[in-house]
């Protein structure tokens, strides 16, 4: 069988070990990118295929007749084509759980950077204002403690239930909200009363047609003026322009995002032009310690494997 990899450069393998996934099948060909023009006649021949975010389309997968096997190398689907790989017969698996503990350490390092005002007391100290303080301590902007504050968390899979776990470590209030379009289950908020009485809200969904544009403007408007919106799910869950007017006329405190719905982003992406402590952007990063990546590479390893002992695993379709 032959392997190919569409954008092995994503998951940054310079610090990797790829011993094992190079020895899962007698035949590899690695590409660090795959342009659009070129995924066709890159997956033609092949029999498994990894991509990380390089989109595969319904008329790719159709012209591939030799392919078996996607294995993508994240959780989230969105950038294949699963009705088209399921009419041509196409196993669909993904990665699980190989990233939780780098998204949760992300999660409340964006959280603690906001509520304990690091940024701007980092920046403080470089331009030299503690040296010409008149105290021993330096503090002329508010810091909070996480201790007591409500924590809503929308998307209670892995994710959400590991930052619920840490968050009660920090001695906050987990509140879950109702599915979206789903049946009502017990101890859960519906998503109004969420955003209206917590301090925090997680986002922890994946990117559907139902969960798309989830956050807009009359949910922003629903939440405190003090709340603050971590997202480290996908872009596409919040309406950026929305997060933008809300962070410029107060209606939440700040934001700390490490996803976009495009990209990379362009250089006149809105949220980019924001300059405010108030809002924290990071590239795409949460899932991405060395430890995460290794398990990463681990878990598309086993995918492959399970599929050529003819037991697929982590099957999306």
């Amino acid at each position: 069988m032959q392997g190919v990899f569409l954008d092995l450069d994503s998951v940054h393998p310079s610090d990797l070990d790829l011993a094992q996934l190079q020895d899962s099948l007698p035949h590899w060909q690695f590409h660090h990118h795959t342009g659009p023009d070129e995924v066709l006649p890159r997956i033609q021949a092949a029999q498994v295929v990894v991509t990380n975010k390089v989109p595969l389309t319904a008329s790719s997968i159709q012209a591939s007749g030799n392919l078996q096997l996607i294995c993508v190398a994240a959780t989230g689907t969105n950038n294949i084509d699963l009705a088209a790989a399921s009419a041509a017969g196409v196993v669909v698996s993904n990665a699980r759980d190989y990233a939780t503990a780098s998204v949760v350490e992300h999660v409340f390092s964006l959280l603690l950077t906001l509520t304990r005002r690091l940024d701007a007391y980092r920046r403080r100290v470089r331009d030299g204002d503690w040296t010409r303080s008149p105290h021993f301590c330096l503090f002329d902007e508010t810091i909070e403690e996480l201790a007591g504050k409500q924590l809503g968390i929308i998307g209670y899979g892995v994710l959400g239930r590991a930052v619920a776990d840490l968050a009660r470590a920090f001695s906050m209030q987990v509140n879950i909200a109702q599915r979206v379009h789903d049946s009502p289950l017990p101890d859960r908020l519906p998503l109004p009363q969420l955003l209206e009485s917590c301090d925090v809200i997680s986002l922890h969904c994946p990117l559907t047609e139902q969960t798309r544009g989830l956050i807009g403007e009359t949910e922003l408007r629903q939440m405190k003026d003090t709340a603050l919106l971590i997202n480290t799910a996908r872009g596409g869950i919040v309406d950026e322009q929305a997060l933008l007017r809300g962070l410029q006329q107060g209606w939440i405190a700040g934001a700390g995002i490490d996803v976009l719905a495009e990209e990379p982003p362009a250089t006149t992406t809105a949220l980019l032009q924001y300059n405010s402590p108030r809002l924290i952007v990071t590239p795409h990063i949460a899932w991405a310690s060395r430890a995460a990546r290794q398990r990463l590479i681990g878990e598309i390893t086993a995918n492959i494997l399970a599929f050529g002992n003819g037991s697929p695993r982590n099957r999306v379709c």
